[in-house]
């Protein structure tokens, strides 16, 4: 096992002991004052709880090697890790919103306010620390899991500042319907957050293109191709949770002898991946300049993929 494997697993434990330790103090605090903001808090809570025991599964999962039933590895799992998560936290904001109006509809019963308004606080402060170590970690290690579930966590920790100011205004004017708005207003934020994330893993199960990554892949090879004396075309690229893969098509003069070919196409490949912040699988395809554009012709012609 790598170091950065070890820390992200690392991390992956406090997320997941910080967050049952979460929902065992706002499910109590939730029995002491009656709150819906409270009880939307706590529902944050349950929902990371199982949203990060599947992302810890993920976690392990992705980093196991390729084999023969997935050739590519299991990384692209991190992309249904997130999708997971992102449908979870969509579901909290839902049953927040039902639970706060159900609670209004019934009559607000608010009690010990103070006391469950500061350990909220504290809450607060804890996820906030931890959402940002996880985000930090996650990108450092290029894991999407770790980041979302961190970008969860900070989430958590913006729906827990939502409960606070809430119960502030409850006791600084004793109007009670202050607690399930607020207890709706940070469901409202979460389910735009939670989007977030299932947008983010679509665009990963569908190869989305980043067009930053483009430019900088093409910035790269345009370097890197002008050293070695190249041209290329046919750029590709995916990524594939932990790294990115890529394909580049290479034209070399026709008597250039495949091995020499060869040689300069690993040292382009070489090159492209140390210069890269991120890990890069690059694969090249040799191809000759004098009559590339003929062949290609004749492959469009004859119904064959160019």
């Amino acid at each position: 096992m790598t170091a950065a494997e070890k820390q992200t697993r690392l991390a992956m434990r406090f997320s997941l002991a910080f967050g049952v330790l979460m929902l065992a103090g706002k499910s109590g605090a939730y029995l002491l004052t009656g709150s819906a903001a409270i009880l939307s808090d706590a529902a944050e809570s349950v929902v990371h709880v199982v949203a990060v025991s599947f992302a810890a599964f993920s976690l392990r999962l992705s980093t196991r090697p390729a084999d023969n039933r997935f050739l590519y590895g299991y990384e692209r799992v991190s992309f249904f890790s997130a999708g997971f998560e992102g449908a979870m936290i969509a579901l909290a904001a839902v049953f927040i919103i039902v639970s706060a109006i159900q609670k209004w509809m019934r009559g607000l019963v608010l009690e010990n306010l103070g006391p469950g308004t500061l350990f909220v606080l504290a809450a607060t402060v804890i996820n906030a620390l931890l959402g940002w170590y996880l985000v930090r970690t996650g990108r450092q290690h290029n894991s999407l899991i770790l980041e979302a579930n961190g970008q969860h966590v900070l989430t958590d920790s913006w729906t827990s500042l939502g409960v606070v100011a809430g119960l502030c205004l409850v006791l600084l004017t004793g109007w009670k319907p202050f607690d399930p708005l607020c207890a709706i207003a940070v469901a409202l934020n979460i389910l735009w957050s939670g989007g977030g994330l299932v947008r983010r893993s679509i665009g990963g199960l569908m190869d989305y293109a980043d067009p930053a990554t483009g430019r900088l892949l093409r910035e790269k090879l345009d370097a890197i191709c002008g050293r070695l004396n190249l041209e290329y075309h046919g750029v590709r690229y995916r990524n594939a949770g932990q790294r990115l893969m890529v394909d580049v098509h290479l034209l070399f003069p026709q008597e250039t002898p495949v091995g020499e070919a060869h040689r300069q196409a690993t040292a382009l490949e070489d090159e492209l991946s140390a210069s890269m912040a991120i890990p890069v699988d690059v694969v090249t395809h040799l191809e000759s300049l004098d009559d590339h554009a003929k062949v290609h012709r004749a492959e469009h012609y004859t119904g064959k993929p160019v």
